[in-house]
């Protein structure tokens, strides 16, 4: 990235929040900013009907951006544990009834840009209820099946109720900011399942990540952001957005002892072939 001219590419994000309220100011002029910094797609993601809709409309209104619909374990945060102004409508309008809101969003399932499930999994950092986390995510994962379209799993310090469930079902999909060990990413990764690295693989102290990484298939990564959070180096503390992933690939190719061109690559057609995308 030292030669000002060169454009990095192509680019796939699949791992985004662009609903979020910090791309308010500026959302579309961003977007449509973004090919010509090298971005070839995005997955935008869910996390409650709260945003369902305008990541879908999001999908629809840029032909290089796709959605994922799920509901996600914080969603469940009771009002004792979460501001008012930010519980979701999972307890708002569903009173904790995820089971009724999985239903009002079935119909989403059936849009050509909707390529996933999620994001959805497994949150123990967060005081999330336990057994509705784990019936949602096991509801998530059957319908992931039953719909043949891959998961996004959320993994925050739950690896063995996840890994548990990831070898019960046995589901397609990516697991999301990778955090496990090398030795779970060979198996995870000969089970089927893409590994998503973003900026926190280019963090000063990312041992682990860097040995996954190492051990992983070069046919089963796939570079994320997680934006508006979780910048790479040099930009650590900035809002991030999509271009930025330019540094992770960089991160990616030292580690795999290829160039930064093939990392993009390579994980630009892991990310279609995981989504199903033609």
């Amino acid at each position: 990235m030292g030669d000002a001219s060169f454009v990095p590419g192509p680019i796939f994000d699949t791992h985004a929040h662009y609903t979020s309220a910090d791309f308010d100011a500026d959302r579309d002029a961003l977007l449509a900013s973004l090919p010509a910094k090298g971005v070839s797609g995005i997955c935008e993601q869910a996390t409650s009907s709260g945003d369902a809709a305008a990541c879908v409309a999001m999908a629809h209104r840029y032909d290089f951006i796709y959605a994922a619909i799920g509901i996600h374990p914080e969603s469940l945060l009771p009002a004792d544990t979460c501001p008012p102004g930010q519980l979701a409508p999972t307890i708002t309008k569903y009173h904790g009834d995820w089971r009724a809101e999985l239903d009002d969003l079935m119909p989403y399932f059936s849009d050509p840009k909707v390529v996933a499930i999620g994001e959805c999994g497994l949150d123990h950092h967060w005081p999330v209820p336990a057994e509705a986390q784990l019936a949602l995510f096991e509801a998530e994962i059957r319908l992931s099946l039953a719909l043949d379209k891959p998961i996004i799993v959320h993994d925050r310090e739950a690896h063995a109720e996840v890994y548990a469930l990831l070898k019960k079902y046995r589901p397609k999909g990516i697991v999301h900011c990778y955090s496990g060990s090398a030795e779970d990413a060979a198996w995870l990764t000969a089970q089927g399942l893409y590994l998503g690295f973003g900026g926190a693989c280019t963090w000063q102290g990312a041992h682990r990540a860097a040995k996954a990484i190492a051990a992983a298939p070069l046919g089963q990564l796939v570079l994320e952001t997680d934006c508006p959070y979780m910048a790479p180096q040099p930009c650590r503390g900035q809002r991030c957005d999509s271009s930025m992933i330019a540094y992770v690939g960089e991160t990616v190719a030292a580690l795999k002892g290829v160039t930064p061109s093939e990392i993009f690559q390579i994980t630009d057609a892991n990310a279609r072939r995981a989504f199903q995308i033609k």
